[in-house]
C-alpha cells in the first residue's frame, strides 16, 4: 500500500529508530512498518510473525559462512511483503521490531497500573 493512500494524521507512531519506524492505525486495526524503502501494513498476529522470523536468524551464521552471500529472505507462509536483506539490514529490523513490541508491553503496564489506581 502506498503512503499517498493513508492519512499520516491517523497513524501513531509505536517505534521509530534511524531505519524505520511502525506505525498503528486504531482507524484500520492494523500496523505499518516503514523500512527499508517499503511500507508494508501488517496485521497483529502478522507483525508476531515477522518479529519472530528475524529473530530467528543467526547473524553470526550469515556473516561466517563464506559459501552463500550475507542476504536473507525474510517472509513467512501467507505474508504478501518478502524483504531481502543484508546483515546489518537484519539487525536494524531487529531493533526496530523489538523496540515496537517493548514499547507494545510498555503501554499495557502502564494502562495496568492506571487501571488499578482507578478502582
Amino acid at each position: 500500500m502506498e503512503k499517498a493512500c493513508i492519512d499520516i494524521n491517523e497513524l501513531v507512531n509505536v517505534f521509530s529508530n534511524t531505519h524505520g519506524s511502525v506505525y498503528q492505525s486504531d482507524k484500520l486495526n492494523c500496523f505499518y512498518v516503514d523500512f527499508g524503502g517499503k511500507f508494508a501494513r501488517f496485521n497483529c498476529i502478522s507483525l508476531q510473525k515477522i518479529k519472530k522470523v528475524v529473530e530467528q536468524i543467526d547473524i553470526e551464521a550469515l556473516l561466517l559462512n563464506t559459501k552463500r552471500a550475507d542476504f536473507e529472505l525474510v517472509s513467512f507462509n501467507g505474508c504478501e511483503h518478502i524483504y531481502l536483506l543484508n546483515a546489518l539490514e537484519i539487525v536494524a529490523l531487529k531493533d526496530l521490531l523489538q523496540g515496537a513490541f517493548t514499547m507494545f508491553k510498555l503501554n499495557h503496564l502502564i494502562n495496568d497500573c492506571l487501571f488499578r489506581l482507578v478502582y
